[in-house]
């Protein structure tokens, strides 16, 4: 057993990966199955903190970028109301006001288009790989590509969704429109009134703390070591790499560093002299058993931003996004939001026995874009942060992209849209 209890100047490991969320997890299982050695090293326990909670949608349909026309306007009518869809806190934090100043120079037609494309092109090429790796290593994560249904009550609404949402179709992105009567008779589960749905035949869903689970077995299958429970408070480089230390006192050195540790990514990396432009978005869900009227795929009621996702053994209602910095507390007014929300739109809104309230922060860049590749100026760092609500879509694509770029093989997809060198000149 080696010692971890102070610097050595040897390499002890090859790649170490910080973060053991599903970014994390994704990146160690394509470097450890190309043959490098690695370890995870994750602050609690693996998947538990941003990938535990979500709806574990896999979702080329939400390739259009965050920064919508309009959007500015929407948020400063909800900023002081509780249980909007998407919430400001109003407080100091020059950090959050700057990112949000940048995010809203950005709701405008033409960067909304052009920000389309490399969005989905991770998304379709995760879904893709993803597909290929459950098959092909037997993953048991509850995986099904059956798609995803977008579901509207206000005329008006779906009118202007269905306009904007056929510009998917550009980027080989199937989208079915559906008349009110059809969506009804596809998911018994809707109560009446709906006008009109759009349907995503290419998206997927998994259970996302069995995909997480699955994804670290294949990591140790393969050689690699996961390390929990190891909260890292200082980085640095050392002689031909990299030193770690954590807060009691263990340490760890490596040739290359590939951080993902999402919304924490920034506080860690700021010694270094590195500014990452992320912010953490909170988003919340709830999970119960599965009701008898569930719906047969995920639903999205688009009115009230509520997801709604059922497993063989499970029910989740989750979305929401709110700016409130690391505030930890599980906020009712949210977790209020999206029952009712659900109440509105199903039979069946919430299924027996509440097993599990939950709140998880997602890293925001200010151009819905996830930081992928080196980090210049420091040999050895590699980056696999910011993917928003995107986590679990992107992840098959961020592990093989990241690999790609450590191993020096041709990228799965472009790199230069995710460089982190994208934001000095903006």
């Amino acid at each position: 057993m080696p010692d971890h209890s102070r610097p050595s100047p040897e390499i002890a490991d090859e790649v170490l990966v910080l973060g053991g969320g599903v970014a994390g997890l994704a990146c160690a299982q394509a470097l450890a199955e190309a043959g490098r050695a690695v370890r995870v090293l994750e602050r609690d326990r693996i998947g538990a903190a941003t990938s535990l909670g979500n709806c574990g949608t896999l979702t080329p349909s939400h390739a259009l970028p965050l920064a919508a026309p309009g959007m500015v306007g929407t948020a400063l009518r909800w900023m002081f109301t509780p249980d909007a869809p998407f919430l400001v806190r109003p407080r100091w934090d020059p950090e959050l006001w700057h990112w949000m100043l940048r995010f809203a120079a950005r709701c405008d037609a033409d960067t909304f288009a052009r920000a389309i494309a490399p969005k989905a092109a991770l998304l379709t090429a995760s879904m893709d790989l993803l597909d290929d790796l459950v098959k092909r290593r037997g993953l048991d994560c509850g995986y099904r590509r059956d798609g995803l249904t977008y579901v509207y009550r206000d005329l008006s609404a779906f009118k202007a969704a269905v306009s904007e949402h056929l510009r998917l179709t550009a980027h080989g992105i199937e989208v079915q429109v559906w008349d009110g009567e059809t969506a009804l008779a596809d998911e018994p589960c809707l109560r009446p009134g709906v006008v009109g749905a759009l349907h995503f035949p290419g998206d997927g869903h998994l259970r996302p703390e069995r995909y997480t689970a699955e994804l670290a077995r294949l990591v140790r299958e393969d050689g690699g070591v996961v390390e929990e429970g190891v909260a890292v408070r200082r980085l640095q480089r050392a002689a031909g790499g990299w030193y770690l230390e954590s807060a009691d006192g263990r340490c760890w050195t490596a040739r290359e560093l590939l951080v993902a540790a999402g919304p924490w990514a920034r506080r860690l990396l700021a010694p270094l002299g590195l500014r990452l432009p992320l912010v953490p978005g909170k988003g919340y869900s709830i999970t119960t058993a599965r009701p008898a009227r569930a719906p047969r795929r995920p639903l999205v009621l688009k009115e009230r931003s509520v997801c709604i996702t059922a497993w063989d053994d499970g029910f989740r209602l989750g979305s929401t996004m709110e700016f409130a910095g690391y505030d930890a507390r599980l906020t009712r007014a949210r977790l209020d939001a999206l029952e009712r929300g659900a109440r509105e739109g199903l039979h069946e809104p919430i299924g027996p026995g509440r097993r599990e309230e939950w709140f998880g922060w997602r890293p925001m860049t200010w151009d819905d874009l996830p930081i992928l590749g080196a980090a210049p100026g420091h040999p050895g760092l590699w980056l696999a942060v910011g993917h928003g609500m995107m986590g679990m879509g992107m992840s098959a694509v961020t592990g093989r992209l990241l690999a790609d770029l450590m191993l020096g093989r041709d990228p799965v997809v472009d790199p230069a849209p995710y460089r982190l060198e994208r934001f000095a000149s903006r």
